[in-house]
């Protein structure tokens, strides 16, 4: 875990941090120190206890995700634990539960926490840090993206999940459909009139191109359980072991869209091609990913653009979404017009 805090979105700080200390009698530990390292959809604490063992424990908003979807985000990470890929460890509960619900002291509702084993390590990049100009290191980080991916997407295709398993699902319906689930995008308030025809040209586009990848026979061969935030903060780095953070967003949804998100802020990188090559080719290490699907990338670029304006709209007036709605809607709406001007001129996709 890294020491960096988000601008906090939901909840106070005094509150989260309250129902934090409460819980851990859940797994019979007192706490020596607590500090708060990022706070955004949920808040995560570092948390030592007397005997001066750190671990990294997780507040979660209230009414983010179900218990439900909660329980099976939990299930996956362990279950990917197992088959060799580096993940946070869970700690359950004294009662055997993957996590609890914990009310603070002031008597607000009850918010699910649960217990992570900590993480030594740095984080692999970052995205709004740029790529740099060291081509070596720009292929080690992306190559070693691509694994991963490739190799958490397989698991997840062998792997039988529990019954009552549950997450939510990033297909056409999630990310193009009339309730996306980030929010509608198109409805941002700060969009003017022409952003916004541009932005609603497109998304049906995108909606048209996943209907037809939908109806593929091959379509299960391409998605499935994915991470859904793979991006170089994500990835933490400790000597050769590199694992893999935060799967608050996970569901189900297509690989590609998996690799998009990894390239989706890098785009006006100079050395974009070269990050792009290296997480294609260490994808392909360990997993088939045919030119023929490779040449849908762009659908997904635009459908991971449209998801961070859904953030914005559904975040307005925080300080997270001031600061980052200027460049989030510059991004997606220079894609658009690549996008959408391809299709018009009936050249494929950019």
């Amino acid at each position: 875990m890294t020491d960096l805090i988000d601008s906090p979105c939901h909840d106070s700080l005094d509150s989260l941090r309250s129902a934090a200390m409460r819980a851990l009698a859940h797994w019979g530990m007192a706490c020596r120190e607590i500090k708060l390292i990022k706070h955004r959809e949920n808040a995560v604490f570092k948390v030592i206890n007397e005997a001066g063992r750190a671990y990294a424990l997780r507040v979660h908003r209230d009414g983010y995700h179900s218990d439900a979807a909660l329980r099976s985000e939990l299930q996956w990470m362990a279950a990917l634990q197992q088959a060799g890929v580096d993940v946070p460890v869970v700690v359950p509960a004294s009662n055997g539960d993957w996590f609890m619900r914990v009310a603070p002291e002031d008597g607000e509702n009850a918010l699910q926490i649960d217990l992570f084993e900590w993480l030594n390590g740095m984080q692999l990049g970052t995205s709004e840090g740029g790529l740099g100009q060291n081509v070596c290191d720009i292929e080690r980080i992306y190559r070693t993206i691509g694994n991963i991916a490739a190799r958490l997407h397989n698991q997840a295709q062998q792997w039988t999940p529990p019954a009552g398993f549950t997450r939510a699902a990033w297909d056409a319906a999630g990310l193009v459909g009339p309730a996306p689930l980030w929010g509608r995008f198109w409805a941002l308030e700060t969009l003017s009139l022409s952003q916004r025809a541009l932005i609603v040209e497109a998304r049906d586009i995108v909606r048209v191109q996943l209907a037809a990848m939908e109806e593929a026979p091959d379509h299960s061969d391409y998605y499935g359980l994915i991470h859904a935030d793979f991006v170089p903060e994500n990835l933490l780095v400790d000597q050769s072991v590199v694992r893999l953070l935060d799967f608050d967003d996970a569901g189900y949804g297509w690989h590609l869209f998996e690799l998009a998100t990894a390239l989706y802020f890098i785009r006006d990188d100079p050395n974009y091609p070269i990050a792009r090559a290296a997480l294609i080719a260490g994808y392909r290490e360990h997993r088939s990913l045919p030119d023929a699907i490779l040449a849908k990338l762009p659908v997904f670029l635009m459908a991971r653009g449209f998801t961070y304006l859904g953030w914005m709209h559904t975040r307005q007036g925080t300080e997270t979404a001031r600061e980052l709605t200027p460049l989030v809607t510059r991004l997606a709406c220079t894609l658009a017009e690549e996008f959408v001007a391809a299709h018009r001129a009936g050249h494929g996709l950019p």
